[in-house]
């Protein structure tokens, strides 16, 4: 059903989620089995660049933030293929598919270059299907439903990750329970663990998942930034700063682990996180429904800043555990909102590449910020940097700019009756 044409049906709301049709059920269990995959695997990725071969935390940020920013663009024209299309399912099966086949050389990988390689293929993967997965949830769903939708692909997507991290963590603990730093036999033991998971999520995709008809579509779109509701470009530079504070969370792993938590405890904190983020998703999604998106996205970024000043300042291991547990609301909070937002902003036929600028803003901005973090931290050549507080301080700044630009910008209309808030007259052939 396109959702942007729809007049919203009375009594949503949380219980709702019953009615949710077949297609976000099975994108869920895709993101589901998918980040069972990644996150048992990605969560020590920095621990073996930094524990087994070695790598500074500035050379850790440009593998992160270049296997985001080289497949940004894919993001863009994805959606944008899509659009052309009018089909999503393909290349959503497609993206997956890559990250199931390249995740397991990480086992055989042995220098940070190869690692690198590994990173930007699966990212790539990532780049292919993330833009037409979201419209293909934007499209399945009526508009007074679009928050809960995209909160409970999040919770679906988190519980995943929770789920690997899990694995991970009975893994370390069968392997090297109480030591810090990570060993060699103990990650590619998680790389074999990984593959089946992985491969269950591009099945199921494949087999369950369906198109839908994008109604009263237009010309064929074209890509191009002209045309959007005005909000949009004001969210797109919104994301972009808050991003370039953002720096990946691998430096926050990092900190976990100078602040003096085992390889255990990382994974124990890390699992924290994504439980609480799971558990906040589908209730904010839903919430986003009946208050507006852009008071919970305002909230989660004041949520974000208070907490990177806390990463700065942390003294103790359990100190970091908490504050990073409690990031998860940050996460919880705005990661579905802000897709059910650009769904509300955008008209049906440019979902696909709307959703491809706003992941590829957010990829481009990734190797900047990682690499900020990263020499902010350790400095480069003969300079020693800042120390590990810097990054989080410069982040929390960077979350303060955007909430101006957002309050500046992005201003919410109120709600007229049929017309769910922060649609644009433009979704309703006004």
């Amino acid at each position: 059903m396109n959702g942007a044409t729809s007049v919203p049906r009375k009594g949503g709301g949380l219980l709702a989620w019953r009615t949710l049709p077949r297609n976000v059920w099975v994108i869920t269990a895709t993101s589901f089995l998918t980040d069972v995959s990644s996150d048992m695997l990605f969560t020590l990725l920095p621990l073996f660049l930094a524990n087994v071969l070695g790598v500074r935390p500035a050379t850790i940020g440009l593998i992160e933030g270049a296997a985001e920013t080289t497949a940004s663009l894919l993001k863009i024209f994805s959606g944008y293929i899509s659009d052309r299309l009018r089909a999503r399912k393909w290349l959503t099966v497609a993206g997956y598919g890559l990250s199931a086949v390249v995740k397991p050389l990480l086992y055989v990988t042995v220098t940070w270059a190869g690692v690198l390689l590994v990173r930007v293929a699966d990212r790539v993967g990532k780049g292919i299907r993330a833009a037409p997965r979201d419209a293909l949830v934007a499209d399945s769903v009526d508009g007074d439903r679009r928050g809960l939708a995209f909160g409970l692909h999040r919770a679906g997507d988190t519980f995943g990750a929770a789920l690997g991290i899990l694995i991970a963590l009975l893994i370390v603990l069968a392997t090297q329970a109480t030591a810090t730093e990570l060993t060699e036999s103990t990650f590619q033991a998680v790389v074999i663990a990984s593959i089946i998971p992985g491969f269950l999520a591009v099945i199921v995709m494949a087999a369950l998942a369906r198109d839908v008809p994008v109604t009263g579509q237009r010309e064929a779109p074209h890509l191009t930034l002209r045309g959007f509701d005005r909000r949009f470009y004001w969210f797109l530079l919104a994301i972009v700063v808050f991003t370039l504070g953002n720096s990946a969370d691998a430096f926050l792993i990092l900190r976990a682990q100078e602040r003096g938590l085992s390889t255990a405890g990382v994974l124990g904190m890390v699992l924290t996180f994504n439980l609480i983020y799971a558990l906040v998703s589908g209730p904010a999604g839903a919430l986003s429904d009946r208050i507006g998106r852009h008071r919970l996205i305002l909230g989660g970024w004041l949520v974000y800043g208070l907490l990177y000043l806390g990463f700065a300042a942390v003294g103790e291991a359990w100190q970091m555990w908490v504050l990073f547990g409690l990031y998860g609301i940050y996460y919880g909070i705005v990661e579905g909102v802000a897709r059910a937002l650009i769904a509300d902003l955008v008209a049906p036929d440019r979902r696909g590449t709307a959703y491809g600028v706003f992941n590829a803003a957010v990829g481009i901005m990734t190797l900047p910020a990682s690499l900020v973090a990263g020499l902010l931290w350790s400095g480069f050549a003969g300079w020693a940097g800042f120390g590990p507080s810097a990054p989080f301080l410069f982040g929390a700044a960077m979350a303060l700019a955007a909430v101006i630009i957002f309050l500046w910008g992005v201003r919410m209309p109120a709600p007229r009756p049929g017309v769910a808030e922060g649609m644009s007259d433009e979704d309703h052939g006004i």
